[in-house]
Formats: structure tokens, sequence, C-alpha cells
């Protein structure tokens, strides 16, 4: 008698068939393969052309779709035309981050290490330490790093904005604060700096209080950081009534010295037409 450990029952396993492919249609087959092929979007009058005939195309394709609707693949159609495109709530799948590195100009350079030790500061004032005039571009840069920011207005005629530095100036150069800032002997020490400076020479002593100073007035609601970046519009210079005058007087001599030269010109048409008719008064006497 056997025992029970060799007792074995062979049971048959269950066998997962494929889908039956009757039960889809085959015209959705076939579109799903040409869509899926197809290096770009396709029109409805090419996919049509590759259906045998009797097919409807247009009502295949809004089953098709509606069949890919919860898939992480759709069917869309862009500009007339059909492809398969991943799910939009999906597309953060696809998104890569990278971070782009941009050399700073020395013109931004030195911009930037002028608001840094000399905050709060003006762009006028900018350009009177550079002895050069700032392009706007500039300041531009820098506010689109984050590494400056307008901190008020001066309390002076034009009310020009003022810039400091902001959190991320000490987070991108690893400052604590800006008092970390190389002073003149270190600076003279990286030779950064030439030994012989002129008498009275020295290296401000940034600070690090955000509360606006007794010439600065706050920022006023308009004045946003998308503003600040437009593009600014030249104004077209008026010329005063003086030099109008002066600039049209060459327009009105140009059309003096045409009219006199017209003059001229019909002056000696006629004189020439006198001449041809003394001429020929003279050969019909001598002819008579």
């Amino acid at each position: 008698m056997a025992s029970l450990a060799e007792v074995r029952i062979d049971e048959p396993e269950e066998e997962v068939s494929p889908m039956d492919p009757i039960a889809r249609p085959e015209e959705l087959r076939l579109l799903e393969a040409l869509l899926f092929a197809s290096s770009e979007p396709i029109d409805q009058a090419t996919l049509a052309k590759r259906m045998p005939d009797g097919v409807d195309v247009k009502a295949a394709l809004a089953q098709l779709q509606a069949e890919y609707a919860p898939r992480g693949v759709n069917l869309v159609k862009v500009a007339n035309k059909w492809t398969f495109r991943t799910a939009g709530d999906l597309a953060w799948l696809m998104t890569r981050e990278s971070t782009e590195t941009r050399k700073l100009s020395r013109a931004a350079i030195e911009v930037l290490a002028i608001i840094a030790y000399h905050q709060p500061v003006t762009r006028a004032e900018i350009e009177e330490i550079r002895g050069v005039v700032t392009s706007k571009g500039t300041i531009d840069v820098l506010l689109e790093t984050g590494w400056i920011r307008p901190r008020g207005r001066r309390k002076t005629p034009g009310r020009p904005l003022t810039f400091g530095t902001t959190d991320g100036f000490l987070s991108q150069f690893s400052l604590e604060a800006l008092s970390d800032l190389p002073g003149l002997e270190e600076l003279k020490g990286t030779g950064l700096l030439d030994s012989r400076l002129p008498t009275g020479f020295s290296v401000p002593s940034p600070s690090d209080d955000a509360t606006l100073r007794e010439d600065e007035d706050p920022l006023e609601p308009g004045d946003t950081l998308e503003l600040l970046l437009a593009p600014s519009s030249e104004p077209q210079a008026v010329a005063p009534e003086g030099e109008a005058m002066e600039a049209a007087a060459p327009d009105a001599t140009k059309a003096e010295a045409a009219e006199h030269e017209a003059s001229e010109s019909e002056a000696s048409e006629a004189e020439a037409r006198d001449r041809d008719e003394d001429g020929d008064a003279g050969t019909e006497e001598k002819g008579d």
C-alpha cells in the first residue's frame, strides 16, 4: 500500500489563453499598427487609403481613442492628424531637470561687486564708481539670477531704484553674512588689488541691515520684477521750435532752388522758341 507521501495527483495547470483577436474589430488592430509604426502624425485620408474598403475610419478612430483614453498612452488629434502621445497627467515622467551654468561677463561681475560692497546703491552711482555706462541687460541678468534685488527708491529727483544683495547671493558664494566679504588687506593679499593704491583708498564695509535708510522710500506696488525686466522704451526726442525751424529751413531752400531751376528752364525754352521763329521768318523773307 503506497503511503500518502507517495501519492501524487497531477492536476492540469490552468492555461492563460490570450485575448481572442476575433472579439476585437480588425480595423482597430490595423489602425493601431499604422499609428504606432509611424514616426509622424497621420491624417485621416492617409489612414483610409491603407484600410480595407468599406471601413468607417472616422468611427474606428473615435472607438480607438476611447479605448486608449484611460491608458498611459492616448490617441490624440494634432493639427488634423492622429498620433499616440503620453497621457497629459504622466508628462512629469518625461521631464528631465538640468542645471545650465552660464559665465557672468566682466561687467556683470563688476556691477555685482559694487552692489555687494556699496548697497544700497543706484544705477547712476554704479556708473559713477565704474566710470562707464552700465547696460540695462547687465542689471537684468543679475536680477534673473536672484543675487540682487530692488530695495527701494532714493529720495532724489527721479526717485531712482536702489539695489542690494539677497540671501541667494550669500548662498551662492558660501557667505554667512556680508561682513564675511574680503576686506582691503585680504584683497591685497590675494593680488586682486594693486599694493600701490591711492592715498585714502578704502573698501566699504557692507551691512546686512535690510531696513530702508533715511534717504530711501519703500517700493511702490507697481515695482514688480517683471516690470523691471521689461525692455525700456526709448522716448522720441522732441526738437525745440527754433531747432525745428532750422531743420525745416534746408527743405525750404531746396524747394526754392527747384522753383528757380524750373523758371530758368522755362525761360531757356522760350528763348529757344523765339530764335527758331526768327530763323523761320528770315528764311521766308529770303524766299520772297
